[in-house]
């Protein structure tokens, strides 16, 4: 197996670029490290993975084949007890502590079972399941839904303009958010700067955690993560006919160990503002939307690989002993689709479980994340996501974020495959804690206690055996808390040394240069520094899913494309389509578009020389929810009536022209249906007057 550094060397030898900097952190890892002083551990056979490529490329080899005359789950068989049997392997190395280089190997080749796996089950979805992503993108970009920027200049790859009606659909998925989560948890809205000095993300771990080998071109300047262009130019490879299933297999192993970089988030370092400004009480939570960066190697797939892209992220604060969340009932009874860590090991789907069954049999760490994981299930059905394509995915121990205990994706089926567009990760007290040793300033909010509690330190053995950095030494204990100390004082008893490190500076403590001791001091509440639990949401993502999933083709008119956006993400709620040209039909149009208004109902007037049918077809192609059409029954009739069209069955009622402002608008909100509505009113049939009629009265 190549390692990333000697893989990086090949590809740009052979690509003929030259490597001007490369600056490397080493990558910390989260597996097992042999306590100092124990025996050496026997290194076990990986029989089962990728030591035996002849074995391997022959199992490849046989699910590429597979006949597909048997029913789904007989091909899927022998692919989920691949998978299986690998995880199988993976939970024994790391149960016996085996070495490093053993677990990463068979975690490597479990993601690679994985993945064939997964693609076999996309392959045999039914094809009326596969939207046509050719129709659905050239719709996106003749109606500008969106473009790749700065096109005249021939545009740059990875970044993207959203036109008018990508816009306002934007704009109302984050409408809706607001509403959805700030305003119904009674959220803090926030709006931090997107600049963060380098020592903060050096605390928070994202620099030692996150580091990786960076190259630079020296013909153009621009830098790229080695592993990221080491990833696109062997899957670039991989592509070639030519290339044989050996050398696939080879080149899969590396590109399974390529790891993505967190992006960056709301800072928790202002939980001191949040704190005050919510009484210092916990549970409590804050919101940010805005825009993150990355420096995406092989941009791609329209809105999912992009260098530039709007997050939504939720920061709820917990106390570590106390999560369980008062509102947990209301979405107990939610049947949704999860895909835990054991599935995923033991090569099996997905399941349909009801979301208080998996708190209790602790497939979900908490009812605190269980209920967000419900609420973000809602959001995301409310905007469009289709259910049966929407499931939540666990993330596996080792792909676990160092700072996470559990962690949840929601992800979507598209035609790319199952596509991550929300994390749901709770992230304990890891970036408090780090925080507040680098800064000194206790990040904790107080709870009270029903009985005072008493501390007791001896100040005086501390500064005896820090001398000159008693004062730096104090100042770091002070702020540690008090399930800190009892870890250190455990390790102290245990191992007769503990260490501590603050300024850049390291201290072995023994047993005879420190002595730690409780303050004496009286509290009449208890300091708990919070749990952290953060959805963040992908925009650019949703947005996408939402565009396969909504993207429809009428029946018996292949060229009739349209999007069946919910009414309350629709870039436009209604239509006003006169007839025809006739300045007749004018003042009806000017008062139902001021009443729109006023109603707060965004409408699009069109009034141009083409037929009603092709003005239908054009407001339907970008998804306009509703139209409301002046004709001559409008004009000759009263009262004024006009008629009401649903996009998405095409069925029309006929109402008063005062009315349909307020219908369209409760329409639009959610408040009533349009089964609702096509039993109140009567369905439209047909004009019954004309302009000829008019002119003879």
């Amino acid at each position: 197996m190549l390692s990333v550094r000697s893989a990086t060397s090949a590809l740009l030898l052979r690509t003929g670029t030259q490597i001007a900097t490369v600056r490397a952190v080493p990558r910390v890892q989260s597996s097992p490290i042999r306590p100092c002083g124990s025996p050496p551990i026997r290194a076990l056979s990986l029989s089962g993975c990728l030591c035996k490529k002849k074995k391997r490329s022959a199992w490849l080899e046989m699910t590429g084949g597979q006949n597909m005359d048997g029913s789904i789950e007989e091909v899927l068989a022998p692919l989920r007890l691949a998978v299986k049997e690998q995880g199988d392997l993976v939970r024994n190395l790391k149960a016996e502590n085996a070495p490093e280089v053993d677990v990463n190997k068979a975690v490597a080749e479990l993601k690679a079972r994985k993945r064939i796996l997964e693609a076999k089950e996309l392959a045999l979805q039914p094809k009326d399941d596969i939207v046509d992503r050719t129709k659905m993108e050239d719709t996106l970009k003749r109606r500008f839904f969106y473009d790749q920027a700065f096109a005249i200049y021939g545009g740059v790859s990875g970044l993207y303009d959203f036109g008018p009606v990508g816009c306002a659909l934007k704009n109302n998925i984050l409408q809706v958010w607001r509403q959805h989560f700030i305003q119904e948890e009674q959220i803090l809205e926030i709006d931090c700067t997107m600049l963060t000095p380098e020592p903060v993300l050096k605390t928070s771990g994202h620099v030692d955690k996150f580091a990786d080998y960076m190259v630079k071109d020296v013909k153009n300047g621009e830098c790229f993560r080695a592993d990221h262009l080491l990833k696109a130019h062997l899957q670039k490879l991989m592509s070639d006919k030519k290339c044989m299933a050996e050398k696939k297999t080879e080149m899969e192993g590396v590109i399974t160990q390529v790891c993505l970089t967190d992006a960056i988030k709301i800072p928790e370092w202002i939980i001191t503002s949040k704190m005050e400004f919510n009484q210092g009480k916990l549970p409590f939570a804050a919101a940010q939307i805005g825009n993150s960066f990355r420096n995406e190697i092989s941009p791609r797939s329209g809105l999912i690989r992009v260098r530039e892209f709007t997050m939504a992220e939720i920061e709820h604060f917990v106390d570590p002993n106390e999560k369980v969340h008062s509102k947990f009932s209301n979405v107990a009874d939610l049947e949704i689709m999860l895909y835990s860590s054991k599935a995923q090991t033991s090569g099996q789907s997905a399941q349909i479980m009801r979301l208080g069954d998996a708190v209790e049999q602790g497939i979900i760490n908490n009812s605190v994340l269980g209920y967000f994981i419900g609420r973000i299930y809602l959001y995301l059905i409310k905007v469009g996501v289709a259910k049966d394509k929407l499931r939540f995915r666990q993330h596996m121990d080792n792909e676990m974020a160092h700072y996470a205990c559990d962690c949840w994706d929601a992800e979507t089926k598209t035609s790319y495959g199952w596509i991550e567009i929300v994390g749901c990760a709770d992230r304990s007290c890891y970036d408090l804690l780090c925080h507040a040793r680098a800064t000194k300033v206790p990040l904790v909010a107080e709870k009270p206690l029903k009985e005072p509690i008493s501390f007791n330190a001896n100040k005086g053995a501390i500064g005896k055996a820090y001398k000159k950095d008693a004062k730096l030494a104090m100042e770091y204990l002070a702020i540690c808390d008090e399930c800190y100390i009892t870890e250190q004082e455990k390790l102290l008893n245990e191992n007769g040394e503990f260490t501590i490190e603050t300024e850049g500076k390291t201290f072995k403590l023994t047993k005879d240069m420190v002595n730690v001791k409780r303050f004496q001091k009286t509290l009449h509440v208890e300091e708990v520094v919070p749990n952290v639990i953060e959805p963040s949401f992908g925009i650019g993502r949703i947005m996408y899913s939402i565009f396969e999933h909504t993207f429809r083709i009428r029946e018996g008119d292949e060229q009739r494309t349209y999007f069946s956006f919910p009414a309350t993400v629709a870039p436009y709620k209604c239509s006003v389509l006169p007839l025809s040209q006739n300045q007749e039909f004018m003042p009806f149009v000017r008062e139902l578009s001021e009443a729109l208004t006023r109603n707060g109902v965004s409408h699009k007037v069109d009034d141009s020389s083409g037929s009603i049918g092709r003005r239908y077809a054009r407001t339907d192609e970008i998804g306009v929810a509703f139209g409301i059409t002046i004709d001559f029954d409008t004009v000759n009739k009263t009262p004024h009536t006009a008629t009401l069209r649903d996009r998405d069955s095409m069925r029309q009622i006929r109402a008063e022209v005062s009315e349909l402002p307020e219908i369209v608008r409760d329409l639009a909100n959610g408040a009533i249906t349009w089964a609702e509505v096509e039993s109140k009113y009567p369905i439209f049939e047909g004009q019954e007057t004309s302009k000829k009629e008019t002119v003879e009265e």
